[in-house]
């Protein structure tokens, strides 16, 4: 069962810069709950591992691709932050660098408790992790989307 803070089930998607898997994933899972009437049962956000890229827009490939399938990726990049162990009651990642990553920053079992790997929500597909598709071509970024899409699906089925 997942849990609802404030009513809302608060829902963060992590990748290194925030500039192609989670905000797509972001944008995927705004669409999904759109889509299923449920906007107000959800806030959903993402953010990076690192600041490099601080309020841009995602990657113009990504945002190229996922336009192509109908979603408008429009989220600016941010860094996570401590604070958002207790912001969100849910924390997905794409990698297992990034799931690292955030278990070194959690203090204590309730926070290392919030963070899953968004592929164990996969249910066509079959793959450990979420590639990142920054250093790669057309097919990496459309293979990036496929995987978001069937683990946000399957994401939204367990609220």
């Amino acid at each position: 069962m997942n849990q609802k803070t404030n009513s809302k089930y608060k829902l963060l998607f992590i990748c290194l810069g925030n500039i192609c898997r989670s905000p797509a994933a972001d944008g995927v899972m705004h669409a999904l709950v759109q889509e299923a009437g449920r906007e107000q049962e959800f806030y959903i956000d993402s953010a990076g591992i690192g600041g490099w890229h601080a309020g841009q827009l995602p990657d113009p490939r990504m945002r190229c691709h996922g336009a192509r399938r109908g979603y408008d990726f429009s989220h600016r990049a941010r860094q996570f932050r401590q604070e958002d162990f207790s912001r969100f009651d849910h924390i997905y990642v794409m990698d297992h660098d990034n799931y690292q990553a955030i278990m070194r920053m959690a203090r204590d079992e309730e926070e290392k408790a919030k963070v899953k790997m968004l592929p164990d929500f996969l249910r066509t597909h079959v793959a450990a992790t979420i590639p990142d598709p920054y250093y790669g071509g057309d097919r990496d970024f459309e293979y990036a989307l496929d995987l978001i899409e069937d683990a946000c699906s399957g994401l939204l089925d367990t609220f």
